[in-house]
């Protein structure tokens, strides 16, 4: 039997208010007076206006930008439905924090403070400078059999994550992306995605890591069965602990943070763009604060990305996860930023505007 969210323990969740429009017209105005042909710029003028409505400027700026990988164990690895065993889940934690992974060379390229969490890997980690070492637990349950959390820990890690970007935000931070590593990640990913926008799981599942045929064919019945089991869940929170992991719970928790902090939030991929789906359930306003950094390569981002209203800056066919997307938007982001408060106005430069 499905049961609603308790009041007070979801009001220990961020609330976030849609973007102030006011400064809309101005903000615009400040971009078309620029020297260039009105929306020459293309996507780069609607980044510009809405990180300028996020900050409540018409200069925005980019602060100690951060990238926060949460990685977690799935339950549901052990129904074969990844090519990759478990173990690799702890293996490339260790990989971020020796600086080894791609998310680690992309985040020096973007100059993006990277932080690393352990938000319930199966796996004893010793400490490290780099490491946030926050657990639920060591992995969550196989939801093919049983929910893969509870609800009391689906909430506990949503509040971890809230309390991450709260740490960021009390150091300067003003644009944040979100990363992630958990083999057998897409599974949840997939099943977040068809319960909660209604979507028939066919198209929802992915390759992941890799899958060939068989394989493919053989996560798509277990993911199938699942839902079927799990046929009741409905309400936000009981989908998230029952198909969910525990860093895409952390991630959720993150992205109403960042929100409610007037945050830039740079969405990487399939596993990220379902922790907002969640986040999205809970408070449809955190959509206002997100950029959109890729359109990914894995089966149902897509789909996903359209249930957003999105439109993706950069198609790389991109399927690794780690944050990669979001660290390669960057740069965007602070062209974005660096137009909007260098470049001359037609007035400044002494440029004529085009005739009426």
């Amino acid at each position: 039997m499905t049961t609603s969210p308790s009041l007070p323990a979801l009001s220990a969740l961020p609330v976030v208010e849609p973007l102030e429009q006011t400064l809309r017209a101005e903000m615009q105005r400040v971009i078309d007076l620029k020297t260039k042909p009105p929306g020459s710029l293309g996507q780069l003028e609607a980044l510009a206006l809405q990180m300028g409505m996020i900050q409540r400027t018409t200069q925005p700026a980019i602060v100690r930008p951060a990238m926060i990988v949460f990685a977690a164990d799935h339950g549901i690895a052990n129904a074969g439905v990844s090519p990759y065993p478990q173990a690799v889940t702890a293996q490339m934690v260790l990989n971020f924090l020796a600086g080894g992974a791609a998310i680690n060379a992309f985040s020096r390229v973007a100059g993006l403070e990277l932080e690393v969490v352990n938000a319930g890997v199966a796996y004893d980690f010793a400490p490290h400078e780099r490491l946030v070492d926050i657990p639920i637990g060591k992995g969550t349950r196989n939801f093919a059999q049983e929910p893969a959390m509870t609800r009391d820990e689906a909430l506990a890690a949503m509040r971890a994550g809230v309390e991450r970007v709260r740490h960021h935000a009390a150091l300067g931070t003003n644009v944040i992306g979100f990363g992630e590593m958990g083999i057998a990640n897409t599974s949840s990913a997939a099943c977040l995605m068809s319960r909660l926008c209604s979507i028939s799981i066919d198209e929802c599942v992915g390759r992941g890591t890799g899958l060939d045929d068989a394989g493919l064919a053989k996560k798509r019945d277990v993911l199938a069965a699942a839902l079927a089991y799990h046929a009741a869940p409905d309400d936000p929170l009981d989908v998230l602990a029952t198909f969910g992991g525990f860093e895409i719970a952390m991630m959720a928790g993150a992205y109403l943070a960042a929100a409610q902090a007037r945050m830039t939030i740079v969405v990487d991929g399939f596993i990220a763009s379902s922790a907002l789906l969640v986040a999205d359930a809970f408070a449809p306003a955190v959509r206002d604060y997100c950029v959109f950094a890729h359109a990914s390569n894995e089966a149902g981002h897509r789909r996903m990305l359209d249930h957003f209203g999105a439109a993706p800056l950069l198609t790389l066919d991109l399927r690794l996860g780690e944050g990669t997307g979001a660290a390669l938007a960057m740069p965007l982001l602070r062209a974005a930023v660096a137009f909007i408060n260098e470049m001359a106005s037609f007035e400044s430069a002494g440029v004529a505007q085009r005739d009426a």
